[in-house]
C-alpha cells in the first residue's frame, strides 16, 4: 500500500456514515485528514474518528457551518484535496430553505474555498437520485451518467433530498467550467454495510425500517445499493486518478427496489419483512456491472447478499436490531 503522508486532504462531513470509513481508509492510505464535523463538543461525532489507527497524529477535526464561508475556508486550507460529503439529509419545515439552501450553496462555498486555497481537485458526493428517475430516458435503455433526474417530478411529490442533490451538483458543474476547478462527481445508489458512528440514520435507518415490516416508498428514488466501503475506496480513485472524468455511478448493479426488499426477506425470514408482490418500477432496466468507470479504475463491488449480510451484522453488534 502506498504512502501519502506528505499529502493533506479535506473530509466534509468527515463523521457521517460514509465520511467515517473515507477517514478511515485515508488515514490507512497515509493521508493526513481535515475532517469537519457540526459541533466539536459532540462526542457521537469524533470520539468514532479520533479513535482510529493514526488519528491522533493525522486528522484534525473543524467544525464547520455550510452557510459560513470562513468555516468552510478553515479546513481547506494547506490541503491539496477535497472530499465534498456534507449535505443535509432532512427538513421537517421549509425544505426549500434548510435543506436546499445549504446544499447548493454549501457546495458552491466548499468550491470557492478549494479554488482560492489551490486544491488540484475536488470529490464532490452526489447520488443516484441525481441520475433517475428520468421521464426523457429511452425505454428499455441501461441508465448511464448521462440520465440525469428530473426536478419538477421530485418537487411535485415533495420529495426534496434528491432535489438537493441534483441542484447542488448541477451548481458544481457551471462552476467548475467557468472557474476551471476540477471537479469530479460521484453518484452512489442505496448506501448500506457497516456503521462506524454511534449513531445509525439516513439509508441505514431505512433498512432497520424494512427489517421491521415498516413499508418504505422507495420505488421512485431507487435503482440500487453499494457498500459503504466501496464508495469510500471509489472517491479514494477518483482524487487519485487524473485520468478520471466526469460523473460515476457507483452501486454493484442497477437492481428494483423489490430485488432487495426481496432478497432481505429470503436471507431473514426470521424478521417481519414484506414481501413485494408488485413490481412498481418497470421503467427501470436491471444491468449488472453499471458502475464501469468506477471499475475501470480497479474498484470491485461487493453483491448485493454480501451488503445486506454485513449491514445486519453490524446492526446487530449495535443492538439497533
Amino acid at each position: 500500500m502506498s504512502v501519502k503522508g506528505d499529502k493533506c486532504v479535506c473530509v466534509t462531513g468527515g463523521s457521517g456514515f460514509i465520511g467515517s470509513w473515507l477517514v478511515h481508509f485515508l488515514l490507512e492510505q497515509g493521508y493526513t485528514v481535515h475532517a469537519t464535523v457540526m459541533d466539536l463538543k459532540n462526542e457521537n461525532e469524533t470520539k468514532h474518528l479520533m479513535a482510529m489507527d493514526g488519528a491522533a497524529d493525522r486528522v484534525k477535526l473543524f467544525q464547520m457551518d455550510l452557510l459560513d464561508p470562513s468555516s468552510v475556508l478553515a479546513p481547506i486550507k494547506g490541503t491539496l484535496g477535497v472530499f465534498h460529503l456534507a449535505s443535509p439529509l432532512t427538513a421537517e419545515k421549509d425544505p426549500e430553505d434548510l435543506l436546499v439552501k445549504p446544499a447548493v450553496e454549501g457546495t458552491l462555498k466548499v468550491l470557492r474555498a478549494a479554488k482560492e486555497c489551490g486544491v488540484k481537485r475536488v470529490v464532490l458526493t452526489s447520488s443516484s437520485s441525481a441520475i433517475a428517475p428520468n421521464p426523457h430516458w429511452p425505454i428499455d435503455a441501461v441508465l448511464t451518467e448521462e440520465s440525469w433526474a428530473d426536478v419538477d417530478t421530485f418537487k411535485k411529490h415533495n420529495v426534496w433530498y434528491p432535489v438537493s442533490k441534483i441542484l447542488a451538483e448541477q451548481a458544481a458543474w457551471n462552476f467548475s467550467e467557468k472557474e476551471g476547478l476540477d471537479v469530479v462527481t460521484i453518484c452512489p445508489g442505496l448506501v448500506l454495510g457497516p456503521v462506524l458512528p454511534p449513531k445509525v440514520y439516513g439509508s441505514v435507518q431505512l433498512f432497520i425500517y424494512i427489517l421491521k415490516g415498516i413499508q418504505v416508498p422507495m420505488e421512485s428514488l431507487y435503482i440500487g445499493c453499494v457498500d459503504v466501503r466501496d464508495v469510500a475506496k471509489a472517491m479514494i480513485l477518483l482524487h487519485e486518478n487524473p485520468s478520471a472524468k466526469g460523473r460515476h455511478l457507483c452501486e454493484e448493479a442497477i437492481t428494483r427496489f423489490s430485488d432487495l426488499v426481496n432478497k432481505i426477506c429470503d436471507l431473514y425470514p426470521e424478521y417481519q419483512i414484506k414481501r413485494i408482490e408488485e413490481d412498481r418500477q418497470p421503467w427501470l432496466v436491471r444491468a449488472d456491472n453499471p458502475s464501469k468507470k468506477l471499475m475501470d479504475l480497479g474498484l470491485e463491488f461487493s453483491p448485493m447478499e454480501t451488503i445486506i449480510k454485513d449491514t445486519v451484522d453490524s446492526l446487530k453488534s449495535k443492538g439497533c436490531i
